[in-house]
């Protein structure tokens, strides 16, 4: 790797970092200069996802106010995170790199759409539950389980917009400020990277340039990220979500 293919990914494990604590999807920014930078899709894949890892625990730092009184949620959504990012992780050896094409911009699409009628949604929950005389579940039941498993594997896969759709779920089916649920999908994202980049270290191959470069801009993006995104309103946080993920959307159809 040349100076300056390093000093690129130095800077895009910046960018990944700061938007992966606002909102996820930091891969966009640095998967792309790995693979400028020479390194096949998997080498790249799973040495960004060594990477980001300490990003996402320094995201998990700057938001440590809002995971207060979380713990309960944390154990619980943080074990199906991590069956779910080990199933990504096999996958991506598994699989075909293409497998996933022509799902992915439809899941990362239905969860924008679950964003911005979130507040709608959320709504009319709040008004059947009260028709019904019932009262809905604490943490979001198993619908939101069965949701975060499957996040949580293509997580495992690949990851980009992964925080968009763990947004969007926990957004309709948790009664909670949307700071508190992002500040627990950064402890998600830690999991799922964590457990994928154990499993990768043991049977795949890793630059570990890459690794060591990405890992100290993203750990220092997710500083510059928490600080920026506990300053935003739920309505900017969530129009940030929405660009962020057609963003992704449209980059993933022009791959």
């Amino acid at each position: 790797m040349s100076i300056w293919e390093a000093l690129a990914v130095f800077a895009a494990g910046i960018g990944a970092g700061t938007i992966n604590v606002v909102v996820g999807s930091g891969t966009l920014f640095t998967f792309p200069v790995l693979l400028a930078a020479g390194l096949p899709p998997v080498t790249a894949n799973v040495s960004n996802t060594l990477g980001l890892i300490s990003g996402s625990v320094s995201g998990v730092v700057g938001y440590r106010r809002e995971l207060r009184g979380q713990r309960a949620r944390i154990l619980r959504f943080g074990l199906v995170a991590l069956a779910g990012g080990l199933a990504g992780a096999a996958l991506l050896l598994a699989l075909p790199s293409r497998a996933f094409d022509a799902i992915v911009p439809a899941l990362i699409a239905l969860a924008l759409v679950l964003v911005i009628l979130q507040p709608r949604l959320a709504r009319a929950l709040a008004r059947r539950h009260e028709r019904n005389g019932t009262a809905p579940h604490a943490d979001g039941g198993v619908a939101l389980l069965l949701g975060l498993l499957l996040a949580s594997t293509y997580g495992g896969y690949f990851g980009a917009a992964q925080g968009v759709m763990y947004l969007s779920l926990m957004g309709l089916l948790l009664d909670d400020d949307l700071q508190r649920i992002n500040g627990l999908k950064n402890v998600l994202g830690v999991v799922v990277n964590g457990v994928a980049a154990v499993f990768f270290v043991f049977v795949a191959e890793v630059n570990w340039e890459a690794v060591l470069l990405i890992a100290v801009g993203s750990t220092l993006g997710g500083q510059l990220g928490a600080k920026v995104a506990r300053r935003l309103s739920p309505t900017v946080l969530r129009g940030v979500i929405v660009a962020v993920g057609v963003v992704a959307i449209v980059q993933l159809l022009l791959r």
